[in-house]
């Protein structure tokens, strides 16, 4: 299937992690739902007497519902809602719609960061935090200088940001 969009130029950095903050706040609604869902599911028992998450199973679901957001809209339209009043689509190379492993790859190499919480037991919360900040700002490092603009995520992907005017 062939794009009108082949020829359109790379986003700016600038305007892609604008609609990134947009979209944040899609992911927030989508947390607090999950949530909901969770402690429906669990009795409102998500987490013990010791403020430990009993649900093994609970940020597998958040994720899921995170990630099945953005590989959704990706697949719909290479839009996110935070993408479209910034006037800019994910693509593949070629200027069409990711496929799905595309799009399963980028939003798993998007979101490897967040493991980097993992070393909250040794360095604290706060720090761990830092870290995952330093690491995404290295993620999008690559996209000051390609040609084409594509962040880590979209390198190990295939994919791209483009412009739609």
């Amino acid at each position: 299937m062939s794009s009108s969009f082949p020829t359109a130029p790379p986003c700016p950095l600038w305007r892609r992690l604008t609609a990134l903050v947009y979209d944040l706040l899609i992911v927030l609604a989508i947390m607090l739902v999950a949530n909901m869902l969770g402690l429906l599911v669990t009795g409102g028992h998500l987490l013990d007497e010791h403020q430990h998450l009993r649900a093994w199973w609970f940020p597998l679901f958040e994720a899921a519902c995170v990630g099945g957001y953005f590989v959704a809209s990706w697949r719909r339209g290479g839009q996110t809602i935070g993408m479209r009043p910034w006037r800019i689509r994910l693509t593949n190379a070629a200027g069409d719609t990711p496929s799905w492993p595309q799009s399963l790859v980028r939003v798993a190499a998007a979101a490897a960061p967040w493991l980097l919480l993992g070393l909250a037991h040794w360095i604290g919360l706060r720090l761990a935090l830092w870290v995952v900040l330093a690491t995404w700002a290295i993620w999008y490092l690559p996209a000051l200088i390609d040609p084409r603009r594509r962040a880590v995520h979209d390198i190990v992907a295939g994919t791209e940001i483009r412009s739609l005017h």
